[in-house]
C-alpha cells in the first residue's frame, strides 16, 4: 500500500533554466534554508539539467570558498542525510559567488557583466531570478540598485521578464508597505513579484484548500451555523535568536501576526476561489483580510494581550529573559508574545470569533489551527450539567508532525451510557513514508516555474497592514504595564488565557495520540 502510495504521487513539474542571484548569499537564511532547500530539489531530479545559483554579498570569497561554507549547512540542516557526495559535486558545480555591497550600483554593474559576458555561468535562454535574503533595511536598496543596473529588464533570448522574490517582514505599517509595493512597481510588473512566506509552503497549510473543497463531508460545516469558534496558535521556544537588533525594534506582532498568522487566517475563513489559479486564490484571500473588523486604537486593551518573557526553563535547561537576552535593550518593552480576538464580518463568519495566539520562548514548538464546533443541545446525551459533552474539534497541525486531528465522542465499552471523546489522527510522514518537503522547497521550486499561488498580492499585504497599524498605533499607547510577563517555557501571560475564559473557552492543542 505504502509502495502505491508513492508511485501514485506525480513528479512536480521541472522548470525551465534559471540564474538564481542570492542577496546576502552569507547570511544565516542562504545558509540554513535556501541553499539546503535547492540542494535537496537538485537532487531529487525537481530541477532543470541547466541552472546557475550566484551569491552575492559583500565580503570576499573565491567560489570554492562559499561553495565549502554552504556545504557545513548543507550538511546540518538539509533533511536528506547523511549528504551524497556526487549529487552534492553536481550541484556545486552550479554554485557561483560574487562579492559586491548591496546599495552601491558598481556592484550590480559588474554582476551583469558577469552574468551576460564571455565567462557567464550559463549559456542562454535562461530565466533570471533575485532573492532578498537580507535584513529588511535592504529590500528597497536592493530594488532600486536592480533598476539602476538595468538588471530589472534584463533578459536573454527566449526567457521570461526577471522575478523578485521579496522576504518578509515587508514594512513596518501600511505606510512603509506601500512605499515598498511603489518602488517594486517602478522596477518589477506585480506577475515577476514573488513576496515569500515560508509557512505558505507548509504542506499542512496547502492542504488547506484540498480538505476544505475536496471533501464534501467538511465545506458545508465550515460555517457560523456549525463553528462555535476557531483557534490559531504559532508558539516557538526559540528567543531571538541572534536577530535582536531586528526583532527589539519589530516585536511579536510586526514579525508573526502581520505575515504569517494573517496568511492562515485568511486560508482557514476563505470562499471557495472561482479556479485554481494565482489571482482566483489570492483574490478570496484578501477579500477575508478586508472583512476584517477594525480593532481601534482605544479598544486594542479589550481585544490584545501583550507579553514578554522572563527567565524559565526550556526542554529542562535555564534561559534568559528577555532584557537579558545580548542586543535587547534592557527596559525595552517590546512584546514577545500576542494573543488577540478577531472578528471576520462577512456572511459565512458572522458572530465567529478567531482567537490568535503567538510567541517566543513558549512551551513547545507547535503550529495548530483548529476548528472547533457548536455544541450538542443539552438533551439526550448532554444533560449532566457537571460533565457536559466535550466540543468536536478538527486540527489543522502545520508544525511538528504535519497533519490533522480529529476528535468525536464514542459511548465506552460496558452497560451504562458512559461517552468519551476519541481522536483520529492522520500524519503525512507516516501516510506517505516520508517526511514532507522543507516549506522552502516548494516556495523555491514554484518560484523558479513562474507560479505564484503560494506568494502574496501587493493589496494582500496592504490590508493585512491595513488591520494591524491600528493595533500597533493602540500598543504604542498603552501603559508600561499593559505588557504583561509569563516565565520562559510557559504558554504565556495569565491575561492570555482570561482573554479567551471570558467566551467560556480555553486554549486547546490536539496532537497525535493524545
Amino acid at each position: 500500500m505504502e509502495a502505491q502510495r508513492k508511485a501514485e504521487q506525480p513528479r512536480s513539474k521541472r522548470p525551465d533554466p534559471f540564474v538564481m542571484v542570492i542577496f546576502g548569499a552569507t547570511g544565516d537564511l542562504t545558509r540554513r534554508k535556501l541553499v539546503p532547500a535547492l540542494f535537496c530539489l537538485h537532487q531529487e531530479g525537481l530541477l532543470p539539467g541547466r541552472y546557475a545559483i550566484i551569491g552575492y554579498a559583500r565580503r570576499d570569497l573565491s567560489d570554492d570558498a562559499f561553495r565549502h561554507e554552504l556545504l557545513e549547512g548543507v550538511r546540518k540542516h538539509c533533511r536528506l542525510k547523511p549528504v551524497d557526495a556526487r549529487a552534492w559535486e553536481g550541484f556545486a558545480r552550479n554554485v557561483f559567488y560574487h562579492r559586491g555591497n548591496l546599495d552601491d550600483v558598481s556592484g550590480y554593474i559588474s554582476l551583469r557583466r558577469r552574468l551576460f559576458g564571455a565567462d557567464a555561468p550559463l549559456a542562454p535562454p535562461w530565466n533570471l531570478i533575485f532573492y532578498t535574503a537580507t535584513p529588511p533595511d535592504y529590500f528597497r536598496p536592493i530594488v532600486d540598485r536592480l533598476r539602476e543596473s538595468g538588471l530589472n529588464s534584463a533578459t536573454t533570448t527566449g526567457a521570461q521578464r526577471p522575478r523578485l522574490i521579496v522576504e518578509k517582514p515587508f514594512g513596518r505599517d501600511l505606510d512603509e508597505a506601500r512605499r515598498l509595493n511603489a518602488a517594486i512597481r517602478e522596477a518589477f510588473d506585480e506577475s515577476s513579484t514573488f513576496r515569500i512566506d515560508h509557512y505558505l509552503g507548509k504542506e499542512t497549510v496547502q492542504n488547506l484548500l484540498v480538505f476544505r473543497f475536496a471533501n464534501g463531508i467538511f465545506e458545508p460545516l465550515w460555517n457560523s451555523r456549525h463553528v462555535d469558534h476557531v483557534q490559531i496558535t504559532v508558539a516557538e521556544t526559540i528567543g531571538v535568536e541572534g536577530r535582536a537588533r531586528y526583532f527589539d525594534q519589530a516585536g511579536v506582532i510586526r514579525d508573526m501576526v502581520q505575515n504569517h498568522m494573517m496568511h492562515l487566517l485568511s486560508l482557514v475563513a476563505m470562499e471557495p476561489p472561482m479556479r485554481l489559479d494565482p489571482d482566483a486564490i489570492r483574490n478570496e484571500k484578501v477579500k477575508v483580510l478586508r472583512s476584517l473588523r477594525t480593532i481601534p486604537p482605544d479598544c486594542v486593551r479589550m481585544n490584545v494581550v501583550r507579553g514578554q518573557y522572563t527567565a524559565g526553563t526550556i526542554r529542562g535547561e535555564p534561559v534568559p529573559g528577555y532584557t537579558e537576552e545580548p542586543g535587547v535593550a534592557p527596559h525595552s518593552r517590546t512584546e514577545t508574545f500576542a494573543a488577540l480576538k478577531v472578528w471576520v464580518d462577512n456572511w459565512r463568519w458572522s458572530g465567529v470569533p478567531f482567537y490568535l495566539r503567538t510567541g517566543k520562548r513558549l512551551a513547545a514548538r507547535v503550529t495548530d489551527i483548529s476548528i472547533h464546533f457548536k455544541s450538542v443541545p443539552r438533551v439526550l446525551f448532554n444533560t449532566d450539567p457537571e460533565r457536559p459533552i466535550e466540543q468536536n474539534v478538527i486540527a489543522l497541525r502545520i508544525q511538528p508532525d504535519e497533519g490533522i486531528s480529529l476528535r468525536f465522542q464514542v459511548k465506552a465499552p460496558g452497560g451504562r451510557d458512559h461517552i468519551l471523546p476519541h481522536q483520529m489522527d492522520f500524519s503525512y510522514a507516516r501516510a506517505f513514508g516520508q517526511e514532507p518537503p522543507e516549506a522552502y522547497e516548494r516556495l523555491l521550486l514554484d518560484a523558479a516555474l513562474g507560479d505564484a499561488t503560494l506568494f502574496t498580492r501587493d493589496d494582500e499585504i496592504e490590508a493585512a497592514w491595513a488591520y494591524v497599524t491600528p493595533i500597533l498605533e493602540g500598543c504604542a499607547q498603552a501603559p508600561p504595564h499593559a505588557l504583561a510577563t509569563y516565565a520562559a517555557g510557559t504558554w504565556g501571560p495569565k491575561a492570555a488565557d482570561d482573554l479567551i475564559a471570558a467566551d467560556g473557552h480555553t486554549w486547546s492543542l490536539l496532537r497525535p495520540g493524545k
